[in-house]
Order: C-alpha cells, then sequence, then structure tokens
C-alpha cells in the first residue's frame, strides 16, 4: 500500500510538472529578485499565484494571510516566506476526517458533472477501487440521454465485475434510480454509485431532475448515506471553478472529483476550488489506469505542486 502511494505521489509530481515549473520559475523569480519585503514583492507574488490558476480571490486571501504572518513573526528576508506560503496553502486544502465515512456504510454516491468531463469513466474507476476493497458495488446508468454514456458504463461495469441497473435511452432517469435502488437492496450492496446526464445548458431543466432523484433516493432509502460528487477537468482551470458553482445551485455538492491532472498546467485549480466553494477535493485523477484515480491527500499534492524540479527525475 505505501508502494502504491509512493507510485501515486510520483506520476502526481510528474503530472503537475508544468503547474510547477511555472510556479517555481515565478517563485525563484520573486524570492531571488527581492531584498526587502515590500509591495512589489506580494504583487509579484500575487501574479505568479494566479497565473498557476489559483484563483484572484484565493490568491489574494493567502497574500493577505502571508502579510499577517509577516508582521507577526518579523520576517525580513523574502526566501523566508516560502515555508509560509506553502502551509498556508496545505490550510486550505485540508479535508475533515469523516470526509470518507461514505465508503464503509451502505451508501449512495451520485455523480453528476457535464460531458466530457471523465465522469462516466471516473465512476468506473471508482467501481473497481471499491470492489478491490471488497465492497459490493452496483452501478445505476441513469445518464439515459445519452445511449453512449450507458454503453461505457456497462464496458466499465463488466470491466470492474460489478452488476449494473440501466434503462432505455431517453427513459426518465428517477426510475432507473428507483429500480436501481430495489436491486441494491435485494443483492445487499454496499454502494451505488450513479451516472447523472451531464447537462448545463437549462440549470431548471437539471435543477428538476437533480431534485427528483434526490426525493426518490430520500423517500426509498433513506438509511443510506448520502454523497454527491462532482467531476470537474482539471485541465479547463477557472471554467471548472464556473461549473462547479452552477452546479452547487442544482445540487447539495460534498465532494469533488478533478480529473486530468496528468500534463496541465492549472493545477492550481484545486487550491481555487477548494478554498472559494468550501467543497473538499476528495478524489484526483492523473491518468487513464484504472489506479490513477486516488484519494486525495492535500499535502501530497501541494508538496507534488512546490516540489523541487530535481524530485520530478528522481521519482
Amino acid at each position: 500500500m505505501a508502494q502504491e502511494k509512493k507510485g501515486f505521489f510520483s506520476r502526481l509530481v510528474a503530472g503537475l510538472s508544468k503547474t510547477r515549473n511555472s510556479i517555481k520559475s515565478g517563485f525563484d523569480r520573486v524570492f531571488s529578485g527581492f531584498s526587502s519585503i515590500d509591495d512589489d514583492f506580494y504583487d509579484e507574488l500575487e501574479e505568479v499565484l494566479i497565473m498557476a490558476d489559483i484563483g484572484v480571490v484565493t490568491t489574494e486571501a493567502i497574500i493577505d494571510d502571508l502579510r499577517e504572518k509577516v508582521k507577526e513573526e518579523h520576517i525580513k528576508k523574502p526566501e523566508d516566506c516560502r515555508q509560509f506560503l506553502i502551509d498556508s496553502i496545505k490550510e486550505r486544502m485540508k479535508v475533515d476526517g469523516d470526509a470518507y465515512d461514505f465508503e464503509n456504510t451502505r451508501s449512495v454516491v451520485l455523480v453528476i458533472g457535464v460531458n466530457g468531463v471523465g465522469k462516466t469513466t471516473t465512476i468506473g474507476k471508482l467501481a473497481s477501487k471499491y470492489r478491490s476493497e471488497g465492497k459490493k458495488v452496483l452501478l445505476a446508468a441513469a445518464d439515459t440521454f445519452r445511449a453512449a454514456a450507458i454503453e461505457q458504463l456497462t464496458e466499465w461495469a463488466q470491466r470492474a465485475h460489478v452488476d449494473i441497473i440501466s434503462g432505455q435511452e431517453g427513459s426518465d432517469p428517477a426510475a432507473v434510480i428507483y429500480d436501481a435502488i430495489a436491486a441494491s437492496k435485494a443483492r445487499g450492496a454496499d454502494i451505488l454509485l450513479c451516472d447523472t446526464a451531464g447537462r448545463l445548458h437549462n440549470k431548471k431543466n437539471l435543477m428538476n431532475e437533480l431534485g427528483k432523484i434526490s426525493r426518490i433516493i430520500d423517500r426509498e432509502y433513506p438509511e443510506a448515506k448520502r454523497e454527491n460528487l462532482i467531476v470537474l477537468d482539471g485541465t479547463t482551470g477557472q471554467n471548472a471553478l464556473v461549473q462547479a458553482r452552477q452546479f452547487k445551485e442544482a445540487a447539495d455538492i460534498t465532494g469533488i472529483i478533478l480529473t486530468k491532472l496528468d500534463g496541465t498546467a492549472k493545477g492550481g485549480i484545486a487550491i481555487a476550488i477548494q478554498s472559494e466553494l468550501g467543497v473538499p477535493v476528495k478524489y484526483i485523477g492523473v491518468g487513464e489506469q484504472v489506479d490513477d484515480l486516488q484519494r486525495f491527500d492535500p499535502d501530497s499534492y501541494v508538496d507534488a505542486l512546490f516540489a523541487p524540479l530535481e524530485e520530478e527525475t528522481d521519482s
């Protein structure tokens, strides 16, 4: 397990190399270019963080934190700010101890997000992950608006050796969830993973649909723990934050899954999303393989983001 975690950290370090290159060269420029801490120093630092897609609001909060620390600790040298900056970011990324309770109890997990973010693939990877941990998993193909989504999820179900409940293309998604709950109870499933339609063009429809699905789960399966996970594409940067905000209006989002973080220069978006929405990142994906989706470890993530460049070649 420790070896697997180390392997994933190595992939994470490699995957975030573009973001890190941008941050590190920016940091080096700022920390070595200033002999004292003044407004220009903070402005330059702010620019480096914004360029890494950490976002204006979050960056301002981080810089305010730093100003406070510099004053309190009477820091004089710019280089001495580096670790304070990293610690401040880690603080914003903390995940509560009970964030993964749903994995260990009877639960219904709704997976939401726009088409193209890797939602169906992510559900397949989660199914494989939970099954490998000895859990009985059932999938519900409630994205009935796209025939390809049902086919794709069925393939993943076969690959992960888990059962799937699906309807016809165009059928009522809530009816699929209803059938899946009945099957979940009958078969003694631990986790019911539900795919949902990835449409955002009409928020009213989306809200109505998610609302109907939620009411059915509440009525038919009140004893199950509820989890609503939104899948976001890490390569889209600030656009991912916009999507998360819109979905948050339609559903009570309890966690974020960030995909496609390998090879993006926008890795800082994880910090912006969690800080601005107050919703924890729970899983991240750094590749195509089944085990490339893992629980989110904020310390490892920030370390990978700010790791010295030589660490990448060592791994």
